[in-house]
């Protein structure tokens, strides 16, 4: 037998053991959770806003990153992977799911040292995200500049 086959035979034969995805209870929970996540952000931007005399715009600074603060805390301490199992996409809010992704592969590699371990691994897995959101911003402003400029 190729081994095409027989991967084809194990496929069909695990598909029957794989439970099926409950997709609505899936984006239900997502949409809760990264609500929620959000509703947190409105509440300590109007904290900076009444309690420190902020305009709405001063207030986005400290808002952001207080909410980093947080999500890294809560990935220290083993929360926010939990959140993230019972969340998923929702526990991936921007700015959240960003900080939670750099402060786990800090302490994954943290035994490694300092420089070897941390610094070198910190952005391994958000690095993508940085590298693809600079370029789609780069693009996207000379789109605009030759369309204000030309058009």
């Amino acid at each position: 037998m190729s081994d095409k086959f027989v991967q084809n035979q194990y496929n069909k034969t695990i598909k029957s053991y794989q439970p099926k995805p409950n997709y609505f209870l899936n984006c239900l929970k997502a949409f809760v959770i990264g609500g929620l996540i959000c509703v947190i952000g409105e509440a300590l931007t109007d904290f900076y806003v009444n309690v420190f005399d902020f305009s709405e715009k001063e207030a986005v600074n400290p808002t952001v990153t207080t909410l980093i603060l947080i999500s890294a805390l809560l990935t220290g301490f083993g929360v926010y992977d939990k959140l993230g199992q019972f969340a998923g996409a929702g526990s991936a809010v921007p700015v959240t799911g960003f900080a939670n992704s750099i402060t786990s592969a800090a302490l994954e590699h943290k035994s490694e040292g300092l420089v070897l371990g941390v610094a070198t691994n910190l952005f391994k897995l958000a690095g993508s995200v940085i590298v693809f959101g600079v370029v789609a911003a780069y693009v996207l402003g000379m789109i605009r500049y030759a369309w204000q400029h030309f058009f």
